[in-house]
């Protein structure tokens, strides 16, 4: 079966718009185009669409998408099943903050006391679920699942003023790798390294032992990956990249 523009906007919940729009990127070409110029498309598009609109819920950019649907070594099956993993860690993540505000709320009413580690164990939980189904596969295939599993523990053994401070500390480095590009500082320069310092420190939160071979090693992912990518340009392009040369640079790798 073949569907208009209009026909696959309304069976996708989109815009006619939209579709035009991946048409002219790139993104999601029409099987054919009629003579009277109705685009059209069929079975192969249709799963290509579902396969953007995946991507999209998990917070890609387009230009992220059509590098890794444009890849020749692209897995259907094994991306679905990615998908699906990371739709059942945010139930999960989602049923535990819901049962954290019932016992917040029954903490309010006078009823079962709640510590002060229980009230922010659901928000941890909840940044280690995000990273493990965003880019466990990578981290785990890089440096092994003991040191990705540790690497968790850290993160749920922080205490809340850790936790406050690492997670301010990320927003810093995102901010100051914004500002970095968009000046065109240069990532070898003292605010290059100052930034690399910093991510050292945000690193340290979750590493048990430091070495420059590693942090470069990570740094290199946020390029060579584009889920890293999407995540540090999400501002401003190029970050990513200034991040993995600044920390070429601090570890002289």
């Amino acid at each position: 079966m073949e569907y208009t523009v209009k026909a696959l906007a309304e069976l996708a919940g989109v815009t006619p718009r939209t579709l035009r729009w991946y048409d002219q990127t790139g993104l999601l070409k029409p099987l054919r185009t009629t003579e009277a110029g109705y685009r059209l498309y069929g079975p192969k598009q249709l799963d290509r669409l579902q396969d953007i609109l995946f991507y999209r819920e998990l917070g890609l950019d387009l230009a992220s998408i059509r590098t890794i649907l444009d890849d020749p070594a692209f897995d259907r099956q094994a991306a679905l099943q990615s998908h699906l993993t990371e739709l059942k860690a945010r139930r999960a993540r989602l049923d535990e903050l819901i049962l954290t505000v019932q016992r917040t709320i029954d903490n309010i009413k006078g009823g079962t006391k709640m510590t002060d580690q229980e009230k922010f164990e659901a928000f941890k939980r909840r940044v280690v679920a995000a990273n493990e189904a965003a880019f466990g596969q990578e981290i785990r295939q890089r440096y092994g699942d003991e040191e990705a599993d540790r690497a968790n523990a850290c993160v749920l053994a922080l205490t809340q003023e850790e936790y406050t401070a690492w997670k301010a500390l990320g927003d810093e480095i995102l901010q100051a790798l914004t500002a970095a590009v968009q000046a065109g500082t240069a990532p070898a320069g003292p605010e290059g390294q100052r930034i690399a310092q910093l991510h050292r420190r945000w690193l340290s939160y979750s590493w048990e032992a430091y070495t420059p071979q590693a942090h470069a090693g990570l740094a290199e992912l946020y390029v060579s990956d584009p889920r890293f990518t999407a995540y540090y340009d999400r501002e401003v392009s190029g970050c990513a990249a200034f991040l993995r040369d600044a920390v070429r640079a601090y570890t002289g790798a």
